[in-house]
Parts: C-alpha cells; structure tokens; sequence
C-alpha cells in the first residue's frame, strides 16, 4: 500500500566536513549524525555530495578505492539506522558498479534503499574528471511521506531538470551539493530560484572546510515554495539545520495575489521551448 503523504514532515540537514578519503571515519560520523538528527526528532536527514570519500580526488584510481558499491557497508548500516528509528536519508556517494564509477546519491527509507541516482551534469573539477556521467534523471520517489527528486551539485545549476522532476511530481529537490569558494552566488540564489520557479521545497546540504587547498563555503538551506528561507547555515562550521514543511502547499501550484493569480507550471509554453531540447556541440561553446 502507498505512503499517504504527510501534512508535515521533519527535515534535517547535515553540513559536514568529511576528511580527504577517510571512508570509515566518514562513515562513522555519518551514523553519527543520523542518529543525532533521530534523536532531535528529524523524519528525513539530508548529507551533502562525497560525504564518504571528499571530493577533491586526484585520479580515477583513487576515486575507485573510496568507492562502494550499492550493497557496501554504508548503505547497508544506514538502512539499519533507518529502519531502527524510523525515519529517511540522503547521502552522497562514489558508487561502483562493475568497471563503472559514479558521483551518485542514496535515498534510503525506512524500509531500505529506495532509489540511487548518478549524478548527470559533470564539471570538469574534483572528482566528477574520472567518473561516468548517469544517463537519466532521478526517479521521483515517495519517502517519509513527501515525493522527493534528487540532483547532485552541478545539476541543481540547470533549471531543466528541476523542472523535469516536478512535473514528474516532486514536492521537494533535495541538492546534495560541495559548494567551493567562489560559487556564493549559487549558495544564495540558485536554490531559491529553482524553489520560486517551481512551486516546490528546495534543500542544499554543503559541506565546510577545506580540502587539498579548496576551501568550501557551506550555505546548507531549505527554502519554501515561494523561494523563502526557512533556514540557512554560515560558511565555516559544521551543524544541522533543521525545519519542518508542509508537502500539501507544493502541490498547489496556482497562487493567488491582489492584482491576480499566476501558474508557473500550467501557463507555461512547451510548444515555444524546442531549442531546450537541440545539442550543442562543443565546438559551438566556444
């Protein structure tokens, strides 16, 4: 029988620092902090990208020896968590996969892993120069009674899949994210826009610290579906974040105003947006 969605649902975010390829003690904390985050009462707990391996890896090689597979111990001990105190997590991974590596999220329930998603807009920084690009969007998935769709970093900076993902019903965009020095303007904006336009929740959970000379700014968030800020984390210290939202209000996506009422989702224009959907050749980028 499907989850009946819930009219409120708890959020933790996790903003962490996770040392350079310590997997096991990244582990640990990880446990660590989902436990802490049961305890404050959280029904789903949200880490930001590479929480096990960092980001900052030098080699394909490298990124390989802290990777895992789906069946590895993490997942395996988070759904024990999970499935122990009842609630839900996100997490970024290196997922392996055969001779495959993926920069890749777990969205684990409290029955077990629901959904991974292998992140698929790849910059040519960090860890994302060895792995595999994932060839399709996230599944949008029901978890602890809220319809959750999941980017990794990068691709929180298309508004394309984000759009995708709500029309395929996602009520919340979780970001997992490494946010470096030099990227304030996404910490600030990016997320609320991808809320605003949509009509739906938005969570980023960063990371603090630095890191082989990257230095990493935080920003951890959750925004409303009017684009508001229900809570925000500084630049430089680990936390968890934590706010409570209402599903319901991102299902109604007509909103009403003194001088009138506007739909971003119905007035749109598909029939105008083709170009969207034509390749660029990278010789055109140029």
């Amino acid at each position: 029988m499907a989850t009946q969605p819930s009219d409120r649902v708890r959020i933790a975010v996790v903003q962490n620092e996770p040392r350079l390829g310590a997997v096991e003690a990244n582990r640990r904390q990880l446990l660590q902090d989902l436990e802490s985050a049961a305890d404050a009462g959280a029904d789903l707990v949200v880490l930001p990208e590479c929480s096990l391996s960092g980001y900052m890896i030098e080699s394909r090689e490298q990124a390989l020896g802290w990777s895992e597979p789906a069946d590895g111990p993490t997942i395996r001990a988070v759904e024990g968590v999970c499935g122990r105190r009842g609630v839900g997590a996100i997490f970024g991974f290196l997922l392996a996969e055969g001779s495959r590596l993926f920069n890749a999220c777990a969205v684990v329930a409290p029955g077990g892993l629901k959904a991974l998603y292998r992140k698929t807009h790849l910059p040519a920084m960090g860890v994302d120069r060895f792995v595999d690009a994932g060839d399709r969007l996230a599944e949008v998935v029901e978890l602890v009674g809220v319809r959750v769709g999941v980017l990794i970093c990068y691709d929180g900076a298309f508004p394309e899949p984000a759009r995708v993902l709500t029309l395929a019903g996602a009520e919340l965009l979780v970001l997992p994210t490494n946010w470096p020095a030099g990227a304030e303007p996404l910490a600030d904006h990016m997320m609320a826009c991808r809320a605003m336009e949509n009509v739906v929740y938005t969570v980023a959970a960063s990371r603090v610290g630095s890191e082989a000379g990257t230095r990493y700014i935080g920003g951890s968030a959750v925004y409303d579906p009017y684009g508001r800020t229900l809570t925000r984390g500084d630049d430089s210290t680990p936390m968890r974040l934590q706010a409570t939202i209402e599903p319901a209000l991102a299902r109604t996506k007509r909103i009403v105003r003194t001088s009138g009422t506007i739909d971003r989702i119905a007035d749109r224009r598909p029939e105008l947006y083709g170009p969207l959907v034509e390749p660029v050749s990278h010789a055109s980028r140029r």
